[in-house]
């Protein structure tokens, strides 16, 4: 019996000593892989690591959990070889007054990472164009940008009800894209995907892999987002029904601009959702632009930040501005479609 038992002991420990190498041997695999990544990610060049260390470094969890995450203030960061800073109200750019100077136009520009200017430079993105163009015409007029990544219509209407009104604009700026009506999770991902690069390369690359891909998946995707009476569309036409009661209250003049998704501008697959966006801006009363029309046919190569990276570039930005300066600079109020 005795003989049985340190037999039995002995291959307990065989088995823990073996478990135990295994173990070790992965875990010195997967810090050599981590390493490696880093190593090459430090290009810059990965759209999806530049993503995921805007959220490490510029974004934090918000306590309001409508909003998900909120930009830190007063914070800088290099992003694609861009760099991308805050102000105290986490709107990227420099300091401004909290109430704009006496006579002076206040434009809020709302938006996700378009609005944002991800993947481009301070001075080229949209409101920094539009700034330059008023100031060219002579204008006292200041533009604000407060783009947020990952941000949809419930979640950049609710920011400015619950963290902007402050600044006390004349002027709302929307810039909508196709995927504003989609619901967010507030996520925050788990442990190994917030600090592992390349835990979230394999995530991300399953996700590739198993997941639906292509313009056909693309359109049915937001086929069922847009479907007539969905919980998405009723719950977009009613954050945007908040922000136009707010207006109305505060006499501030609204314009929706509506950014194309810029996969194909040859043979524009998603014209649907702009018209649903065009007559959310007429029922609410606000000015309107669709932009397909300045980016119609423009190549994806020439348009978008980086190979991988389907957000406008600075060309994209100028073509924005030209289209939009317009209808900001009229006294007119009504819907206006470009």
């Amino acid at each position: 019996m005795k003989s049985g038992s340190t037999l039995d002991q002995g291959r307990v420990r065989i088995f823990v000593s073996g478990a135990l190498t295994v173990i070790l041997t992965l875990l010195i695999c997967a810090a050599a892989a981590e390493g490696m990544l880093r190593l090459k990610n430090a290009s810059m060049r990965n759209y999806d690591i530049e993503m995921w260390r805007y959220s490490r470094e510029l974004k934090f969890a918000s306590e309001l959990a409508v909003l998900g995450h909120e930009h830190q203030p007063n914070a800088k960061a290099t992003l694609q070889s861009v760099e991308i800073r805050t102000n105290a109200w986490g709107l990227r750019g420099g300091n401004v007054s909290e109430t704009p100077a006496p006579g002076r136009r206040r434009v809020l520009m709302l938006g996700s990472s378009i609005a944002l200017g991800w993947g481009v430079p301070e001075e080229s993105v949209v409101s920094s164009r539009l700034q330059a163009k008023f100031e060219a015409a002579g204008q006292d007029v200041e533009i604000l940008n407060a783009g947020i990544g990952n941000y949809n219509t419930e979640r950049y209407v609710e920011r400015f009800l619950h963290r902007l009104t402050p600044l006390k604009p004349t002027d709302l700026l929307v810039l909508a894209f196709v995927r504003d009506g989609e619901p967010l999770e507030q996520g925050g991902g788990n442990f190994l995907l917030r600090n592992s690069q390349l835990a979230l390369t394999a995530w991300t690359v399953v996700n590739r892999v198993f997941g639906e891909s292509g313009e056909k998946s693309l359109v049915a995707h937001y086929q069922r987002i847009y479907a007539p009476g969905s919980s998405a569309v009723t719950r977009m036409n009613v954050e945007f029904a908040k922000l136009a009661a707010y207006a109305r209250e505060h006499r501030i003049r609204v314009t929706l601009a509506m950014v194309p998704d810029i996969h194909n501008l040859d043979h524009y697959p998603l014209q649907f959702v702009h018209d649903i966006f065009s007559k959310t801006a007429r029922d609410n009363g606000f000015a309107y632009v669709d932009l397909l029309p300045a980016l119609n046919g423009i190549a994806s190569s020439d348009i978008w930040a980086m190979p991988g990276d389907p957000h406008p570039n600075a060309r994209g930005h100028a073509l924005m501005a030209e289209a939009i300066y317009p209808v900001l600079a009229s006294p007119a109020t009504r819907s206006k479609e470009e």
